[in-house]
């Protein structure tokens, strides 16, 4: 049984956390994180069903003041694990790397490091081979990750070319005040990173795209421009994407309007949190301009990165041998693709 720890218990970490709990194949050794924030404190609310590790000794007081109990420090979880899932802020993570090398663990990084801090940037779909063995893999961010299933879903079936997106960007996570509150639009010059981030993991394609940040927090939507090697219809296109366990093909007449809808029915399905792993593609969305194929996607972002995080754990510790086998089991365990129709 692979032996996982979870750094940092923020919107990342806690669905991390619980990605890995739902593996048979893996054992959640704990969380960690530094202070009692109120992810913290509902886990405690909810009987402390994970094992917490504290990054600062000095802050114990504060947990011991709360009732919240401490299971060892940081480095503690490091030595018991086979394996780090770093889902600290931008920054802390390479820093953290200074202690999961000292005691020759692995780690997964996520899309806020900078590439540099691993030895692969990691795709469960997309480079799942070049990730076996390797000791620290970063993953894509959520519009990546996102962006990437689709494209691939194509490329592997007809081959495609080159891509152009518009990202039309949630503007913080639910419950986040930093950003303000906004009644405006905000574009970024091009190209984006997440058409820079594609090219690394499928340096074939030829990608570029333009960001804008919008007033919402329900989910991001990409527009992709795909040039086919060959041209595909959309009827292909649209089979292509309904065999996907990680896309959901939706539309727009049954009543799926928007970002804020597959937020709703996330709900109504009682998925904790309202999470989604998979991406949504709108069956309207999908139509050929001349040589190209068109269609759009909602992007989950607190939730759709945490398959290709734990595709990567079998991919570092070489649980599987390759992307069709782990994926495989990620999304069994995951329930993902239970709405294709067999």
């Amino acid at each position: 049984m692979v032996k996982v720890g979870v750094v940092g218990y923020g919107v990342i970490g806690q669905r991390l956390a619980d990605g890995v709990a739902l593996q048979k194949d893996m054992e959640l050794v704990g969380v960690a994180d530094v202070s009692p924030t109120l992810a913290i404190r509902a886990l405690k609310e909810k009987g402390m069903p994970y094992n917490f590790y504290l990054g600062m000794p000095e802050n114990l007081h504060m947990f011991e003041e709360l009732g919240i109990p401490v299971s060892g420090t940081l480095e503690e979880l490091v030595q018991k694990t086979d394996i780090i899932l770093d889902a600290t802020s931008a920054g802390v993570g390479a820093k953290n790397k200074e202690l999961y090398a000292k005691y020759n663990r692995k780690a997964i990084f996520q899309g806020g490091e900078k590439n540099s801090v691993a030895d692969v940037f990691f795709h469960g779909y997309a480079n799942y081979e070049k990730g076996l063995g390797k000791q620290f893999l970063k993953l894509t961010s959520c519009n990546t990750t996102g962006l990437i299933r689709s494209v691939d879903c194509l490329d592997r079936e007809f081959g495609i070319e080159k891509v152009a997106i518009t990202i039309i960007r949630r503007v913080a996570d639910p419950g986040d005040y930093h950003r303000g509150l906004t009644n405006a639009l905000q574009i970024d010059k091009a190209p984006s990173h997440q058409a820079v981030d594609l090219m690394t993991i499928m340096p074939h394609i030829n990608a570029t795209g333009i960001l804008v940040h919008t007033p919402v927090t329900h989910g991001h939507i990409i527009t992709v421009v795909a040039t086919p090697k060959k041209k595909i219809s959309k009827e292909e296109a649209i089979e292509c994407f309904k065999k996907h366990p990680r896309i959901r093909v939706v539309r727009i007449a049954d009543g799926f309007l928007g970002n804020a809808s597959l937020f709703r029915y996330a709900r109504d399905l009682g998925n904790p949190r309202g999470d989604m792993y998979e991406i949504a593609l709108w069956e309207e969305s999908v139509v050929n301009s001349g040589d190209d194929i068109m269609y759009a996607i909602n992007i989950p972002q607190e939730a759709v990165t945490i398959p290709e995080t734990i595709d990567g754990i079998r991919a570092a510790l070489m649980m599987q041998p390759d992307r069709i086998s782990a994926t495989s089991e990620t999304n069994k365990y995951l329930g993902m693709g239970k709405w294709i129709q067999k």
